[in-house]
């Protein structure tokens, strides 16, 4: 899965907030996540977040 920091992925579960779009801002072991509905940022195992990427979009 090609994710760079600065991509918006739309994942396939909807944050609490009912957005479904996140700004990837750090990529590793974890994903760190900011919520483009409320701001929230989340860290996700890398794992569980490929899995739950629906699309990426590029920032370019």
């Amino acid at each position: 899965m090609n994710v760079n920091v600065g991509d918006i992925i739309t994942m396939k579960k909807a944050h609490p907030c009912k957005s479904r779009d996140f700004e990837v801002l750090r990529i590793g072991a974890d994903f760190k996540i900011r919520c483009l509905g409320c701001g929230r940022e989340v860290m996700l195992p890398r794992s569980k977040a490929e899995k739950n990427i629906k699309s990426i979009k590029s920032k370019e």
